[in-house]
Order: C-alpha cells, then sequence, then structure tokens
C-alpha cells in the first residue's frame, strides 16, 4: 500500500514566522542542484516555490533518491523550516528553506516539452496542446485562483442583496439573439433540435414573472462566432435579472458590487457613483460605445473649419451628410514618421477610410498632406480647435459618420497603446446609456434589435417606433472597463402589447413570432412585474483584472483561434453508428 504524507503546510506559504516549525510539503521538483553533500530542490505547488535543502547526514537510501530527481517529479518532504543563508528576494519564500528528514517519490515524469515557468515563450499552440502542464504555471494558477475568488464575491454579495441563484436549461429551443446558435440534434425526436443557450435571457424573464424577483447565474453560454483575444465559442456570464427596478436601481447596486470586486481583489479603491456617458457622445468624443478613458486624444468635428475649403474630398463627403474628424495625438509628430503614417492608413481601410489626413505643429508653421488646399491660417484654425501644441500631431478622417467612428475610435486607442498610454494598473469604469434600440441592417434591408428584442425603449420614444424607429432610444446601458465592455444590461419590455410592437418594428411575421416566441410571449397573460438586468463577461472581467491580454488566460481548457481543443482533439467526427442514431447524414465540404 502506498505511503501519503500528510500535508500540513503548502510550499508557497512559508515565511520567518515558521523557522524551527516541523512541516510535510508535498508537490513537483521545479529543479535540483547537487553540491556534493548538499542537494537542493525548489518545491512547487499551486501557492509558490519553497527551497528544500537534503543534506549527505540522511539515510543513503534517501539520499540517493533525493539525488535521482527530475523536472516534475511528484515528492512528499519532512522537515523543519530553517533560516536561509543566502536570501532570495525576488521569492515570497525567499527568506527560509526546509531541511529535509525524510522523502517520498510519488511519481516519475518524462521531460515536458515546455517549461513550467511564467516567462517560458513557448507558442500558444504548444500551451494550449499541453493544457495540464500549461495550468502548472504560478501566474496561471494565480488566474484560476483570481477567478475562482471573483465567483465568491459575486455569489456572496447578491446573496445579501436578496438575490437566489438559479440554473436555467442549457438544451433549449433555437431563438435569434445575433450569433448563430450551436444545434444539438435530438436522438428520440427525429429530425429536431435544442440550442445550447446563447444568454438565458427568457428564462430569467421569465423568472421574474414567476416570482423569484433577483436572480443571478454563474451561467454558461454558447455562441458559433468567429474568435478574437476577448471570445470564446464557450463562455461564462454573471447574470442578473431584478423586478420591480428602474435603471438607477440596477446601476447602484451594481457598482456597490463592482467597489467590492476592486477592493478585495486588487485593494483599489473605487469613487462611487462611477460616471455615465450617452451612447451619443461616447461615440461623439471617442469614436467608440466603449471608450479608454485613460488618455485624451478625443474626437472633434471640423465641418465647421473645412467646409468652404478646396479640398473635394472633404467637401463632397459634408455635401453627403457625412462626417470629417480627427484627433491630436499629443507629442505624436515626434513619435510618428511617415511610414508609421502610411501604415495607420492602411490599417484603417478595414473600416471603409479612402485615406488618413495629417497635419504636424512645428514651431512655427503647420505642414500637412493637405498643405496645397489649405493656407497656414486655415491650418492654424483646425489646429486651434484641438488646442494642438508644439510636436503634436493631427490626424483627420472624412466619410460616413460609421467609418469615421470606427477609424479614429481605433486609431486612438492603437496609437495610445504603441505610446505606452495603457496603464493596466489605471482602472477607469464608466457607464453608456440611452443606447439606440434598433439599427438599420443593409444586408437584410430592415431594422435589427441594437442589443435583443426584449429591452424596452424609453417610454417618452414609444409613439414614434412606427414613424421613426431610428431615433428611438432604449433604456439600455453597458458597463466598460479601460475600452472593453464588461457588461450590458437593460430595464425589460413587461408590456405584452409593446413587446409584440418591437417584434412587427424587426418585420417577424405572426407565425414567426408564434414560432420563436409564443410560449414567452403566453406568459405575460398572467402578471408580469417591471423588471431588468445585467449581464458581466465574467471571462473579461476576470482577464482585466489578471492584467492578461486573452480571455484564454484566465479559462482552464479553452479552445483555439479555430474553435478546436488543441488537447483533446474537439471537435471530432462521429461515428456512422452515431449519425444513423440522430438520422443525420454528412455531406463531403
Amino acid at each position: 500500500m502506498e505511503v501519503l504524507f500528510k500535508r500540513t503546510h503548502m510550499c508557497g506559504m512559508l515565511r520567518k514566522d515558521d523557522i524551527g516549525k516541523s512541516v510535510v510539503l508535498n508537490g513537483w521538483v521545479q529543479k535540483r542542484r547537487n553540491l556534493g553533500g548538499l542537494i537542493f530542490c525548489d518545491l512547487r505547488d499551486k501557492t509558490g516555490i519553497v527551497q528544500i535543502v537534503f543534506n549527505d547526514t540522511m539515510t543513503s537510501e534517501r539520499f540517493d533518491l533525493a539525488d535521482s530527481l527530475r523536472s516534475e517529479y511528484v515528492i512528499g518532504v519532512k522537515g523543519t523550516v530553517a533560516q536561509r543563508e543566502s536570501v532570495n528576494e525576488d521569492l515570497p519564500t525567499g527568506y527560509i528553506e526546509v531541511m529535509a528528514e525524510d522523502l517520498i517519490l510519488y511519481s516519475q515524469a518524462d521531460t515536458p516539452p515546455i517549461y513550467i515557468k511564467d516567462d517560458d515563450n513557448v507558442s500558444e499552440d504548444l500551451r494550449l496542446k499541453y493544457r495540464y502542464l500549461d495550468l502548472r504555471k504560478l501566474s496561471m494558477q494565480r488566474n484560476l485562483a483570481l477567478r475562482h475568488k471573483l465567483c465568491k464575491i459575486a455569489r456572496d454579495y447578491f446573496d445579501s442583496e436578496g438575490f437566489t441563484e438559479v440554473e436555467t436549461p442549457i438544451l433549449i429551443k433555437p431563438t435569434p439573439e445575433g450569433a448563430r446558435d450551436y444545434l444539438v440534434p435530438s436522438r428520440v425526436n427525429h429530425g429536431k433540435f435544442y440550442a445550447l443557450p446563447q444568454s438565458p435571457q427568457m428564462f430569467k424573464q421569465l423568472l421574474m414573472l414567476a416570482g423569484t424577483d433577483r436572480y443571478m447565474q454563474i451561467a454558461r453560454c454558447f455562441r458559433d462566432e468567429d474568435l478574437r483575444a476577448d471570445r470564446q465559442p464557450e463562455f461564462t456570464q454573471i447574470d442578473l435579472e431584478m423586478s420591480f427596478v428602474d435603471q438607477d436601481d440596477v446601476l447602484e447596486i451594481q457598482e456597490r458590487f463592482l467597489k467590492r470586486v476592486f477592493k478585495e481583489l486588487l485593494d483599489e479603491e473605487i469613487n462611487l457613483p462611477l460616471p455615465r456617458l450617452t451612447w451619443k457622445d461616447a461615440m461623439e468624443r471617442f469614436g467608440s460605445d466603449k471608450p479608454d478613458l485613460r488618455f485624451g486624444f478625443e474626437l472633434k468635428d471640423l465641418a465647421a473649419q473645412v467646409s468652404g475649403s478646396e479640398f473635394k474630398v472633404f467637401t463632397d463627403v459634408l455635401n453627403a451628410n457625412g462626417r470629417v474628424m480627427g484627433i491630436d495625438v499629443e507629442g505624436g509628430s515626434e513619435t510618428f514618421s511617415r511610414k508609421d503614417i502610411d501604415k495607420m492608413t492602411e490599417s484603417i481601410r478595414t473600416f471603409g477610410a479612402s485615406g488618413l489626413v495629417w497635419l504636424r505643429v512645428g514651431e512655427s508653421e503647420i505642414s500637412s498632406s493637405v498643405s496645397k488646399f489649405f493656407s497656414q491660417e486655415d491650418l492654424q484654425s483646425i489646429a486651434a480647435v484641438f488646442e494642438a501644441k508644439v510636436n503634436d500631431l493631427i490626424l483627420i478622417v472624412s466619410g460616413k459618420e460609421t467609418v469615421v467612428f470606427d477609424s479614429l475610435g481605433f486609431l486612438r486607442r492603437d496609437l495610445a497603446g504603441k505610446m505606452g498610454l495603457l496603464d493596466d494598473n489605471d482602472y477607469k469604469l464608466l457607464w453608456v446609456v440611452d443606447f439606440p434600440l434598433l439599427e438599420y441592417s443593409e444586408e437584410n434591408a430592415r431594422y435589427m434589435a441594437k442589443h435583443h428584442p426584449f429591452t424596452s425603449p424609453k417610454p417618452e420614444d414609444i409613439p414614434i417606433m412606427d414613424t421613426d424607429p431610428g431615433s428611438v432610444l432604449a433604456n439600455a446601458y453597458d458597463i466598460v472597463l479601460n475600452g472593453v465592455e464588461l457588461g450590458g444590461g437593460s430595464i425589460r419590455i413587461h408590456d405584452r402589447e409593446l413587446q409584440q410592437k418591437m417584434f412587427r418594428v424587426l418585420q417577424l411575421t405572426e407565425d414567426e413570432i408564434q414560432s420563436k416566441f409564443g410560449y414567452f410571449l403566453d406568459a405575460f397573460h398572467y402578471g408580469t412585474p417591471p423588471h431588468g438586468g445585467l449581464a458581466y463577461g465574467l471571462d473579461r472581467m476576470a482577464m482585466l483584472l489578471c492584467k492578461e491580454k486573452s480571455i484564454r488566460e484566465v479559462i482552464a481548457f479553452p479552445k483555439n483561434q479555430n474553435a478546436v481543443c488543441a488537447m483533446s482533439d474537439a471537435p471530432t467526427s462521429a461515428t456512422e453508428e452515431q449519425l444513423k442514431e440522430l438520422a443525420i447524414t454528412v455531406t463531403p465540404e
């Protein structure tokens, strides 16, 4: 029968106060060094690393076993904590070491294909293929621990606010919520499919109808969409819904939650109330509905300064009801060369921009890519809009409003990053409110819900939903941190007639409404409380709190950019027998 050394302490938790204590440790060997009569071994568990010393005064059997240790061997050690002669100030345990008295080898290890250290610089594909090794890194364990604490804070806080945690179904009816559904074939109902939930939206609203009053859930969600750094096919939300609340009630409860999160996890004080920006102001000032407030470079409208110019690119755009706007990059003239500006121009073509006009503010004059169309006085009037200083670089984009916003919104944050202005320790939270209820889709030739079709319009805008749907504002709100949307929500429609009106504005037929939402609308016959809620992207929140750049760094077993699990090789082909049971035929691509 295998012997187990019953652990008394975690490796990374030992400190000066523990000197003289007898301890039992278990973990993985980080490295081993033989200095003749002494063998030093760094032992690691999820809390950190501690130095173990094996002396040749031990039994020869145990000393020889210590000499045989290699990286990633799993061992148990009994010993006494002692003052370390050579202090390592880079380690929390660097003032002590453990003088080993006994040793047990639990298992050996082959040479790992990746180094188990934070700065290994190995490719992400290899990290994901051997994720169980990658997770041994202390940085990854810290990320998982912070994510765990975030979930615990959420459960504890919302419990104290009267929320009930309720699980909602994973196998649901397909519904249109923006992205593609993942479909699951039913074996017992041939030819029919479940969908995996993109969110628990309708179920949490039904819980409000059911009298739950306040609901929360750490909810798994699924969306079949193209991936990027902050997206995964399966992700997690802190999902919330409340009855008998208005927008101010929802935001006030969430602000106190965020204050607690930042205090307990980062020891950062968040001043309340958080600032609020309307969607229109956010777009006009920052070119984005998730503005980063850590730096300036705000957008300015230049129509008045350029409308009478001889530069037809600007005047033609203005005559077509487009926009001419710019940003002032403080100190950018010295930082960015003409070659850099050419790269910027290419980067914004992906947003539909046809070009980029620049002005460099010098000591005595302003140089520009359009100098032959503008006098020095004209260029000075443009610079005055930004209150530009010597060595500033002004960048101007013209075109459709969405093109201008997207281009300059991208440029301001991209250039700020290149100039080192994105401080991960500077947390700028804000609410973006008063979103448009609808947005027109050229592809579908109709209006689509900006958030989802259950979002309530502003009461004062209900009368114009039929006549001027593009001007209707929503009772919706997003919480934004440093240019990233942490979460969003809205006050919901609780009136059956208004909900049906919303569906009609979206040009859904009565058959479509009944087929997709019949059970939901039926519930509205039986008394519906006013309600609203919000959902946080747990992965995104954890990513920012951990100061990571990708949500894959805070998810234990994520998919890669191709939605594949590199470790298990999912998804895989089904067998002919499985397909036959499901009445599915797979055709070659």
